[in-house]
């Protein structure tokens, strides 16, 4: 496994990228918002585009995803400083440094992966 420097830092650059693509969104949905503000359109019924009660709710999903992204990182991160990171919370065998790479968050050796939460 990488050094806990090495890890923390990574995870922070994850962190920092899920909030910024978080705020992206939030001022997207804000446009969105301003937009439609005051319009009677009745996009609803319009054949040729999505609506925008469908946009609306694409970035409300992305919003959401971004958030929890931030809380999987703020817990890893919680992880490393309780020098736990990287050990499955279930068997408590390491998680191998490969599925780490791949997926920073996992609190799950592949072997337990699979079984309910």
């Amino acid at each position: 496994m990488p050094a806990p420097d090495d890890v923390q830092r990574s995870l922070e650059e994850l962190r920092q990228r899920a909030l910024d693509r978080a705020a992206d969104l939030q001022r997207a949905f804000d446009a969105l918002v301003e937009a439609t503000e005051g319009s009677n359109v009745d996009d609803e019924h319009d054949p040729e585009g999505t609506t925008i009660a469908f946009e609306r709710s694409q970035l409300t999903a992305a919003l959401d995803r971004a958030a929890v992204e931030v809380a999987e990182v703020d817990r890893a991160l919680d992880r490393l400083a309780a020098a736990t990171y990287g050990r499955c919370e279930v068997c408590g065998e390491a998680i191998p440094t490969a599925r780490l790479a791949a997926r920073p968050t996992a609190t799950r050796c592949l072997t337990c992966a699979d079984l309910p939460a």
